[in-house]
């Protein structure tokens, strides 16, 4: 549906994807550095399409309440997702072979295989941090609309806000261990799910912990 909208619904769309507590249209109007107007008449079309939402609505400090915009599922399902295919596919051959008993177990060993032949690609990685750095790229890629991002004590993180199985997640959190192995075997390390927008998250927000040796 994205390739139908003109440059600037999609640019408004990935703004209301980035924050998920909702935007005003001054924020969107300063985020796409055109006038409020303009941000109101693209709003009117977006909302008329099914796309967005109003919102709750927020002080402004005396003035009048802002109203707060938001992405509809439809909205949100709007977005590539070029790996969700793949998973629709693998969790179905698993239920097929092996039923529901040892699903985590087998998509965390696919995921690792996707890694390794995606790690492949990059002989030159060496350190931890090239591997988180490179596995945000990789992500991103695949539709994840993913970064790298630093917490307050200096630790990185990946921080991921169009989930490519959120969908499937709804319905079976198993679903995650595939992503599980495959960032975990690509970074060489142990990986907390730390923030999860099937759980209430604004985002999905990964930690790694390099394996010892």
């Amino acid at each position: 549906m994205l390739n139908t909208m003109g440059e600037r619904q999609k640019q408004l769309l990935k703004l209301l994807q980035g924050g998920k507590s909702g935007m005003s249209v001054d924020e969107l109007s300063k985020g796409l550095e055109i006038t409020r107007n303009a941000v109101r008449q693209h709003l009117a079309s977006l909302e008329g399409a099914g796309m967005i939402a109003p919102g709750v609505t927020r002080p402004s400090g005396g003035g009048r309440p802002q109203q707060l915009y938001v992405l509809t599922e439809l909205g949100k399902e709007s977005f590539p997702r070029q790996y969700s295919w793949l998973a629709q596919l693998v969790v179905a051959s698993v239920q097929r072979e092996e039923g529901s008993k040892n699903m985590g177990k087998r998509l965390k060993e696919i995921g690792a295989g996707v890694a390794r032949q995606i790690r492949g690609q990059y002989p030159e990685l060496n350190t931890h941090e090239e591997k988180v750095d490179k596995l945000a790229e990789v992500m991103d890629q695949l539709g994840y609309n993913a970064r790298k991002a630093i917490l307050p004590g200096g630790e990185a993180v990946i921080e991921a806000d169009n989930c490519v199985f959120h969908q499937m997640a709804m319905k079976d959190l198993e679903i995650c261990h595939l992503d599980k192995g495959l960032m975990e075997t690509f970074t060489d390390s142990k990986v907390e799910h730390h923030e999860c927008m099937v759980r209430g998250g604004n985002l999905c927000r990964f930690r790694f912990s390099p394996k010892k040796e």
